[in-house]
């Protein structure tokens, strides 16, 4: 008898540890991680943004390059070691990731017809190299945006060929996002040629034009999306808007076998739009109460 209490006992401690391993590894690690934009948090490329993001409760930080303006380059601090080290090890600290760098300087300059644009993305790969961030996100923004102005495609095509290039000889990938349809999105990457290039998707784009959000994603399938901007237009939460169904969503990306980082990008309340905490913080929990509960 006390032979098979001894045998039950070690058996349950073994459940034990087996379930607070599995529970563990359900706490840290997810198929789909929640990240946040340290420019939409009004801290582009501060130090403050990290520990903001771990508030919020975010899973990592998009860091961005800085301005661009009519420089030749990103006014871009990361360069600097010792600032740089300051965001690496403050990330650290608080187990947050800083898993994207974002030329968001092009969503306002023409990457399509810029003369000097090659210096500016080598400057991002050697920031992303030195800080070990494996994607970028670069917008074709409102100059190049290929609807409106198609007889630029032929340039942006080039551009980002070239641009495709030195992301793979780095083996990092660019994100781009364009105002094109998803159909038309896969045109453009076949004619670029180039994994290292793929689409950072936004959902805002699709449903301002009324496009099914959901077809969008499996036309362009699981190899083509580096990374998602998970928000629609500012005006209420995620949890509030009638246009985003994120149960089908993450049914979708499960088919798919869609793996990444789901961005926070907008989706803030027009009632109180300067509440930066509040609203990232009510978007990032009811994201992960969808695509990060536990079993």
């Amino acid at each position: 008898m006390k032979r098979n209490k001894v045998i039950i006992a070690r058996y349950l401690l073994v459940v034990g540890i087996v379930l607070q391993s599995v529970f563990s590894y359900s706490q840290t690690t997810h198929r789909y991680k929640i990240g946040v934009i340290d420019l939409m948090l009004l801290k582009r490329q501060k130090l403050g943004a990290i520990p903001l993001a771990k508030q919020i409760g975010a899973d990592g930080i998009e860091v961005d390059m800085g301005g661009l303006g009519n420089r030749p380059t990103f006014d871009n601090q990361l360069l600097i070691d010792s600032i740089r080290q300051q965001f690496l090890s403050k990330a650290k600290e608080l187990n947050l990731e800083i898993f994207s760098l974002a030329m968001t300087g092009y969503y306002a300059q023409a990457l399509c017809t810029r003369t000097e644009y090659i210096r500016s993305i080598e400057d991002c790969i050697s920031t992303m190299q030195l800080m070990h961030v494996k994607t970028a996100f670069l917008p074709l923004g409102v100059q190049c945006d290929l609807r409106k102005n198609p007889e630029l495609h032929d340039s942006v095509v080039a551009r980002l060929k070239i641009i495709g290039k030195m992301a793979k000889a780095a083996n990092v990938v660019i994100g781009i996002e364009t105002a094109l349809t998803a159909t038309e999105e896969l045109a453009l990457l076949k004619e670029i040629g180039s994994s290292n290039i793929q689409i950072y998707f936004n959902f805002s784009n699709p449903l301002k034009e009324g496009r099914d959000l959901i077809k969008e994603l499996q036309i362009l399938g699981k190899k083509r999306i580096c990374m998602i901007h998970c928000t629609n237009k500012d005006g209420v939460w995620l949890q509030n808007d009638p246009q985003i169904d994120l149960n089908a969503i993450k049914k979708a990306l499960d088919k798919m076998k869609w793996t990444g980082w789901l961005v926070i990008e907008r989706s803030r309340d027009a009632t109180k739009p300067k509440d930066v905490k509040g609203n990232y913080t009510a978007n990032a929990n009811y994201l992960k109460s969808i695509f990060q509960a536990s079993f």
